[in-house]
C-alpha cells in the first residue's frame, strides 16, 4: 500500500505484549464468517458500519465488491483502533488484500496474520509485500 505508515501509525496503538492476532476467515452454512483469535472472537460488520455501509448483509472477500469492502474496513477498524486511518486505506487494502482471500486447504478457510497485514500496511513501491493465505 505504498508505505502508507504515517506519523499516527497504528502500530503505536499494539503493544509488544499484544498476542500474534490472526483472523480466519470461513462460511458456514453458506454464510461468510470472520474470527479474531487467539479468543476466537467473531467480528461482525456493525462497528464498521457505522462509518460506512457497503454491505448490510455481511462480509465478503475473493473480489473487489461491496461486501469485501466492507470487510477490509472492518479489518483495519478492528487491527488498528484508528477509525480516519480504516477509512483513508479500506479500498486499497479491499484490492490488495480482501480480494485475494480464498477458502483453501484442509479446513476451508484463509487465515490473515498481523505480520501478513503490518507488511502490508509498511510496503513499499519497490518492494511488494502480499499476505500468506
Amino acid at each position: 500500500m505504498s508505505g502508507i505508515s504515517g506519523p499516527r501509525s497504528h502500530v503505536q496503538s499494539r503493544t509488544s505484549a499484544d498476542p500474534d492476532v490472526i483472523y480466519v476467515g470461513y462460511r458456514r452454512r453458506g454464510r461468510a464468517i470472520v474470527e479474531k483469535q487467539p479468543d476466537q472472537e467473531q467480528l461482525t460488520p456493525e462497528r464498521s458500519l457505522e462509518l460506512a455501509n457497503h454491505s448490510p448483509s455481511g462480509f465478503e472477500w475473493g473480489y473487489c465488491g461491496s461486501g469485501p469492502a466492507q470487510l477490509a474496513l472492518a479489518l483495519l477498524l478492528d487491527y488498528t483502533g484508528d477509525e480516519a486511518f480504516a477509512l483513508d486505506h479500506y479500498q486499497e487494502f479491499k484490492t490488495e488484500v480482501v480480494s485475494q482471500l480464498e477458502c483453501t486447504g484442509p479446513n476451508g478457510c484463509w487465515r490473515l496474520t498481523s505480520s501478513n497485514i503490518d507488511a502490508v500496511l509498511h510496503e513499499t513501491p519497490d518492494k511488494p509485500a502480499a499476505p500468506t493465505i
